[in-house]
Parts: structure tokens; sequence; C-alpha cells
């Protein structure tokens, strides 16, 4: 008796002591994602890989697609972090928003669209564009500004040197180019390649190797929440580095293997191309630090484009503090 007692007494002690040890408890983090894009291949390497859990937070992604419908996730607390571009964290900073949305983490650093035309042009110049008929992306948008700076950096006017279609939502452009009149379009990866394989397109220029570096998708948090939570944040950001080391240091075809769940319906030959073309170009941001330079050259691109509400100086909306002691440990 007494030993069946002792024994009831030990396992009931290593129950207590189990449950208090356990003080691994994951911290929930809802995450919203302007879009679907391998560009973001990085983000689900470090949700795939166990990068997140590594840092105990247990991540709830969502695709909210559209700039303006992620940042009201995020302003009305139905997300925690948004992934989205940087340009929109100016846009509610002008909007007179008390609680500012912070750029603490940076995961691209290019654009990533690709000049895509209907025709072979194997001996392809900037200037073949003059009086065509261009398929761009919707104004205000980060694809459309950076395309607008790569034109007029090549002395083209878009509002004058060509017929530019900007009427036709995100979604429905691939669409609407192998259908349409449009001689030329601007396209994320994997469309691009998918297109040059069915033959209903041809890359010819890369519009992020022609604009340079960008913090064109960055990760951003409410400036309550960055101050009330700022180890959450820190391990956030670890996660992130982790996985941006890990996309550097393997091949495209094992990153294609750890997002494939994300593309199903992308065959995983076409996810490899795409992360090498990416990866090729710099478009991967290395580490999460995102730089005074860059945050210029956007508000540069914006200005060109007409869209810079007002001149926000880089202190105002970035935050690199935790990204550089990430580095750093």
């Amino acid at each position: 008796m007494k030993k069946r007692f002792c024994v009831a007494l030990l396992s009931s002690l290593l129950l207590i002591m189990s449950a208090c040890g356990s003080g691994n408890e994951m911290t929930n983090i809802k995450l919203a994602e302007v879009t679907r894009s391998i560009f973001y291949a990085p983000q689900y390497v470090a949700i795939e890989k166990g990068f997140f859990e590594e840092e105990g937070l247990n991540i709830e992604l969502q695709t909210t697609w559209g700039g303006d419908k992620t940042m009201t996730a995020l302003l009305s607390d139905g997300a925690d972090i948004a992934l989205v571009g940087s340009e929109t964290s100016i846009y509610v900073h002008a909007q007179g928003s008390k609680d500012k949305a912070i750029n603490f983490a940076q995961l691209t650093q290019t654009d990533g669209t690709f000049l895509v035309s209907k025709e072979p042009k194997p001996d392809f110049e900037w200037e073949d564009l003059n009086d065509s008929t261009f398929m761009g992306q919707r104004i205000g948008g980060m694809p459309q500004m950076v395309g607008e700076y790569v034109l007029k950096n090549h002395d083209i006017d878009p509002h004058s040197d060509l017929n530019l279609i900007q009427n036709v939502d995100f979604a429905n452009i691939p669409g609407a180019f192998t259908s349409g009149d449009a001689e030329y379009v601007q396209l994320f990866e994997p469309t691009a390649s998918t297109f040059e394989k069915e033959g209903k397109g041809h890359i010819i220029a890369s519009f992020g190797e022609e604009s340079g570096q960008v913090p064109y998708t960055t990760f951003m948090t409410k400036e309550s929440f960055l101050n009330d939570n700022k180890e959450t944040i820190s391990s956030f950001t670890k996660a992130v580095y982790k996985a941006q080391q890990w996309v550097q240091e393997h091949s495209a075809k094992e990153t294609a293997e750890v997002i494939q769940p994300y593309f199903e319906d992308t065959e995983l030959e076409m996810l490899a191309s795409s992360i090498d073309r990416y990866k090729s170009q710099g478009s991967f941001a290395t580490d999460p630090v995102l730089g005074n330079e860059e945050w210029h050259n956007l508000k540069d691109i914006m200005d060109e484009a007409g869209e810079l509400p007002e001149d926000v100086p880089y202190d105002e909306l970035v935050n690199t503090s935790i990204a550089e002691e990430v580095i750093g440990n």
C-alpha cells in the first residue's frame, strides 16, 4: 500500500514538474502576407523548416491579397505582423495614423517583376517599347512605380510614349495579356517563366536588375505592438534571418522542395527555375536590415511616379535595432 502511494505520489510530482517545466509555451503570431508569391520563398522556408517554432512562435499565416487589405488587417489588429511593400507604411503615415507601421525586417530587396513580350525579342532594346501597347500594374503599387521609374531611366515616358493599360486587377493581368492586344506586360514569377514555357510570352528584361536595391517587401508591425512585444519581434526576426541564410546556402531546387506545399499547382522544376532567377539577381535579402540608402531609393521611385505623399525620414518608419542585434549575435 505504501509502495503504491509512493509511486502515485512520484507520478503526480513528475506531471507537475513537467507542466511547470514546459514554460516553452508557443506565442501565436497572426502574419498577413500581401499575396502568395515565390518572391517570398524565405518566409515559407522559415515556416517549413521550423525556424519560427525554434524561437517559440506559432505562425498563423493568412494571405490578404492587396496592400490596402493587408494594412487594414494590421491596423485593425487582424494581424500582428504584415509582409507588404514598405511604401504602404508611408501611405499610412501620410494619413495621420497615430500608431505608425514600423518596418523592422526586410525580406526582398529588388523589384520582382520581369518584362515579357508576346513575340521573341532576341535583340531587345528598351527603345523598342515606344508606341507599343504595354500592360502595367496597379497605380500606386510598387510594381507599377518601379516600372515607370525604369522606363523613364531609358527616356521613355510611360504616359505619352506608350499605350499604357492600368485598369486590370492584379490577378487578371496574365489572362488579359494573353487574350488582349498588349505587346508587353510586367509579370512576377512563376507566371513569367510559365508563359515562356507555354509559348505565351518571352522574358526579355528584369525590372529588378534595372531598378537596383529597394525595400520592396518588408515585415512591419504597429509601433505599439513593437514597444510591447520586443522579445517576440526579436524572435521573429531571428527566424527570418535563419531562413535568409538557409536560402543563400542551399540550391534553388532544395528551396523549391521545401516551399512546394505553398505552390501545389506549380511544377517543382518551374519553382526551382523561378527561385534561381530571383537568387541570381539578388532579390532575396541576405539579412533583415533595411538600409538608409534603400529607403531613399524607394522614396525616389515613389516621387518619380508622383505617388510620394510626403518625405518621411528613415528613422521615422524604420527600426533596424532588433535586426542589427540579431545579426550581431
